[in-house]
Formats: structure tokens, sequence, C-alpha cells
């Protein structure tokens, strides 16, 4: 799930940081990081995009990866759609992740995989803000995303996906907590992760 990179338009928190240029390169460099990250664990790239005129721009940044425009209106709308194009398409599993965890590692998706494996129907690796980077599927689900559209990027997006999963009956496993990056902050703790991509750490340093 990607927005493109456009000043002004993505990972905008970080303007006070990087400026609106350098959100963009930073936006830039996270998808290709997330798209190199699925390839590192053995799994087909694709990149569900906003707005729907970015396909260019998404290519750009993805070369090689399968590209579909987001549809919906709010984040959970947008996911169900991707999620049920990709396994319409293919069959499963599917992992789903953001653009703003640069510090994904082959043994997330290991963990993940290995929750479907032992029968649960999805795992979810949650964040510090409340919100969460990944989440694994062996078929659709739309229902998991079915939460009301102003509860989207704020503090209770993990809480209210978990209660929407024991609604819909489903085994649910769970990663490790991560930081993701949104804020100034963020960019201060994953400067001290030695798992951050050179590449991301020189455009937060500044230098890129």
């Amino acid at each position: 799930m990607a927005r493109a990179p456009r000043p002004g338009e993505a990972k905008t928190r970080l303007e006070p940081l990087l400026g609106r240029e350098g959100c963009a390169r930073l936006q830039a460099a996270l998808i290709a990081r997330a798209v190199a990250w699925a390839r590192e664990v053995g799994c087909e790239p694709w990149v569900a995009y906003t707005p729907a005129d970015a396909r260019e721009e998404l290519a750009a940044c993805a070369p090689g990866a399968q590209l579909v425009a987001q549809e919906g209106e709010d984040l959970g709308q947008r996911l169900q759609h991707a999620t049920g194009h990709v396994l319409a398409r293919q069959d499963g599993p599917l992992i789903t992740v953001g653009t703003d965890l640069p510090t994904l590692r082959a043994r997330h998706a290991r963990a993940a995989l290995d929750d479907l494996a032992v029968g649960c129907d999805t795992s979810i690796g949650p964040t510090a803000d409340g919100g969460y980077y990944l989440v694994a599927l062996r078929e659709p689900h739309p229902e998991l995303f079915a939460l009301p559209a102003d509860a989207w990027g704020g503090p209770q997006v993990f809480e209210l996906t978990i209660a929407a999963a024991r609604r819909a009956g489903l085994e649910l496993g769970m990663l490790r907590l991560e930081i993701d990056l949104d804020t100034p902050a963020d960019a201060r703790w994953l400067l001290l992760d030695t798992a951050l991509p050179e590449g991301v750490a020189a455009i937060l340093r500044g230098g890129g």
C-alpha cells in the first residue's frame, strides 16, 4: 500500500525535518525498499497505489512490480479492494505492508507465514502508535478492515482490528511490536536501528 512520492502529499508529518522535497525522496526510497523486501522473502510484489493518476510514478519506484490503483473512500475500503484484487488473481497467502517500516526483515514474513501455516486466519504486526505495519491472510477477509472510517490513522486501529477479527470468528496471530516512520521522533528512533537501510538513513540525516 503506497502513496505516490509527491512533494506536499507524502510523509507530510516529516516535513519539519526533511522539507517537502525531502519527504518525496524518502517516500520513493520507502516504496523501493518495500518492493525489495518482498522479493527478498520470495514473494511477488504488488503495489496498490494512490492517487489513481500515479501509475507512472509508482512504476519508476517499483520496476517490475504488479501495480493496482487503490479504490475506496477510506483505508479500510482500500485494503479490502487491494487484498481482494490480489487474492482473486493468485492463491494465498498474501502479506500486505505499508511503506512506513523500512526495517522489515525476513523474520517478519517468516513469523506471519508460520502463523498462517498453523491455522491462523490472519497474522498482524502492531505498531507503537496503535496501528499495524503488516497483515497476512490466507484468503480474503474484508470484515477485518471494516472499521469506522474516522478510526483509520488514529491510536485505536489495532485494537479495533482485533475486535473485528473476534466478531468474525477469525483466529489471529500477532507479530512483535515495531515503530513505524511517521514523525521526526520516529526518525530519531529508527536511526538507531542497525536494520535501517543506508539509503533511507541518509535521507533522514539530511544527506539524501
